[in-house]
């Protein structure tokens, strides 16, 4: 193995030979002085090593895809000047089309994803049909519980900006006090209130992954994690926090304490690199000055054999999380033991190529036409700034300079006593200023063309409508919108196979696995017949159980279509042909009602579950006690008024 264990320095003062007496998982010796911990360090430091001297070439290119997208740029000192004597005067800017242009596709994946429920299930047979319409329940309630669209949302900007995004679906547990009713301890008396710590909730969620900080496999494709050998990430993190999840994992994260008095424990792969975003409007580096101690922690998927690395007696690979802060502490070890056997991780990259594990973005693609757009308009905004000002030939022999420069308005300008009487025609005359940046506008409206061509993010999916001399039909107009929306489904399409469709597998696997407390859902939504027919409810909510999962379940993909973006007049003549031959329908298998209520949702109408009727409850009662309950008034003829 290659010497390339980076000493950290600000590790240096840590006391690694005390015994503070944890007791790690595995029954594993992982104290900081042993040799399984110096092990496990050194191997995690090699790949993450190997994994940033790739990604560190990157990092130029995304810091200035980040400078595009800022609403600032950095003044030379000319222009600091030109602000000191008139704060009104423009200066240099960003032209804010890259952020148009990454706004536009954000919202289009918003409108295509963020749907509910974001994930849909299906039974393999007929017997998991209700177990796959629960199963679907209880992951829409992770998902808006934990707000996990949000972090969709990250990981699709991250994608379109930097070429690729990366979430990690994991279990969440929240533990605090909740307040819960119960008799005394002997079960007497009448209930009362008490508070108690416990589970609070528990559930999927996700963590984004910041692609400057992302440890890939360089061997394979970024679409690809799963075909990698190990897979990592750095996380900036303060000491509070670390002790806070030892606390709560149940031995899972140790060796924490050992940080206590340890100022920092930066990694040397997570400090070497200035990071455009973490600079505030001034151009300054952020330098918080807190209390706590602050660091990073590399953490790492690795496949392994276990008894390769002392970890155990297995000869086949496994896969385990390792967690090391400060390039030199081991604060996890553990084999994942998940039923999916995946990387817990997922990547987007729309704009792959198959091959390359560091794709180039939508955005980066046109950075080159954006810092040629500001030129152009910064230089036209400069020559302006230039020419409305006065440029004067003067002769100083002639002219007093003092009152000549005075800015002030109606000013008094004084010949010099020696040209007294001799006139003023030649003592100063206007400099002719030629505009050699007026088309310079002209040139940047043809480079705003060029980059909504390239991106797909057309004027028609901006809701920004081109005048024309000639007037457009509306099967021309749809025509040109549906081509554009085409090219975004393209792109959803792509996403959700490389990573929604794996979240929402792992999502399930892990309810399926991990769940352990009862939970209620709400019946209303897909499979609501279903659910009312075959089950027992209270208030429109249902209790479900770990074993009311235990189901086989395929998951649903998505089309890459948004809402409304379907031809709407196709589905209307295909509904009014449908409904003009009653026969047809379902001859041809074709659930008209279902027809309808897709339309529906096209043209924009919102919970149409709340409109359907409820079921009514038939009950066979013999002709005497209809005869009475008519009598009394409790049932009423159909029809019958009052």
């Amino acid at each position: 193995m290659p010497p390339l264990l980076v000493k950290n320095r600000s590790m240096a003062g840590v006391d690694f030979s005390q015994d503070l007496g944890y007791e790690y998982p595995e029954g594993l010796d992982l104290r900081p002085n042993s040799k399984l911990h110096q092990r496990i360090v050194e191997e995690v430091m090699l790949r993450a090593t190997e994994s940033n001297n790739f990604v560190r070439g990157r990092r130029t290119s995304w810091d200035e895809v980040d400078k595009t997208l800022t609403a600032y740029k950095w003044q030379s000192d000319k222009e600091d000047e030109v602000k000191e004597k008139d704060p009104r005067k423009p200066t240099s800017i960003v032209v804010p089309l890259s952020y148009a242009t990454l706004d536009t596709l954000l919202t289009y994946m918003v409108a295509a994803f963020f749907e509910s429920p974001v994930f849909k299930y299906a039974g393999v047979g007929s017997e998991d049909i209700i177990g796959a319409a629960l199963l679907e329940r209880v992951v829409g309630l992770h998902t808006q519980r934990f707000k996990a669209v949000l972090n969709l949302h990250t990981m699709f900007r991250d994608a379109m900006t930097y070429g690729f995004g990366v979430v990690l679906p994991f279990w969440k547990v929240l533990y605090g006090t909740k307040t819960v009713r119960r008799r005394s301890l002997l079960g007497f008396g009448p209930e009362r209130v008490f508070s108690e710590e416990g589970v609070i909730f528990e559930g999927n969620a996700l963590n984004n992954v910041d692609p400057k900080r992302y440890l890939p496999d360089p061997n394979v494709s970024i679409h690809d994690p799963q075909a990698g050998e190990f897979l990592g990430w750095i996380q900036r993190v303060n000491y509070m926090k670390l002790l806070e999840d030892e606390k709560n994992s149940e031995g899972e994260i140790f060796n924490v304490r050992y940080l206590e008095k340890c100022p920092n424990f930066s990694s040397h792969l997570g400090t070497e690199f200035p990071d455009y975003r973490d600079k505030d409007s001034l151009g300054n580096f952020y330098n918080p000055s807190v209390s706590s101690t602050r660091g990073t922690v590399i953490w790492m998927y690795i496949t392994l054999v276990p008894k390769d690395w002392k970890l155990g007696d297995g000869e086949y690979p496994e896969k385990w999380l390792f967690g090391v802060a400060g390039d030199a502490l081991v604060i996890k070890a553990q084999p994942l033991g998940l039923n999916h056997n995946m990387y817990p991780a997922a990547v987007v990259a729309p704009d792959f190529d198959g091959y390359s594990p560091a794709p180039t973005s939508r955005i980066e693609i046109n950075s080159g036409l954006q810092t040629t757009m500001d030129w152009l308009f910064n230089s036209h905004v400069a020559n302006v700034r230039k020419a409305i000002n006065d440029m004067l030939l003067v002769d100083p022999s002639l002219v007093n300079m003092a009152d000549l420069t005075n800015p002030e308005p109606g000013k008094l300008v004084r010949m010099r006593r020696s040209a007294w009487g001799r006139g003023v025609e030649h003592a100063v005359q206007q400099l002719n200023v030629t505009d050699v940046t007026k088309g310079h506008i002209q040139d940047a409206m043809l480079i705003r063309d060029l980059m909504q061509v390239t991106s797909g993010a057309v004027d028609v999916l901006q809701g920004i409508h081109r005048g024309s001399s000639e007037r457009v039909s509306s099967a021309e107009a749809q025509g040109v919108r549906q081509a554009a929306l085409s090219r975004l489904e393209k792109v959803a399409k792509v996403m959700w196979y490389q990573g929604l469709q794996d979240i929402a597998y792992m999502f399930a696997v892990h309810t399926q696995q991990l769940m352990t407390e009862e939970t209620y859902v709400k019946l209303a939504g897909r499979y609501e017949e279903e659910l009312r027919r075959e089950r027992a409810f209270v208030n429109d909510r249902y209790p479900v159980s770990p074993l009311d999962l235990a189901i086989d379940f395929d998951i649903e993909p998505h089309d890459g279509t948004a809402p409304g973006n379907e031809n709407i007049q196709g589905w209307i003549q295909v509904l009014q042909s449908l409904s003009a031959n009653p026969n047809l329908a379902p001859t041809i298998g074709l659930d008209l009602a279902r027809i309808y209520m897709h339309v529906m949702r096209q043209l924009g109408a919102r919970g149409l579950e709340d409109f359907r009727m409820q079921p009514t409850q038939m009950q066979l009662m013999p002709d005497e006690a209809v005869m009475r309950n008519v009598q009394a008034g409790n049932i009423v003829p159909i029809g019958a008024e009052g």
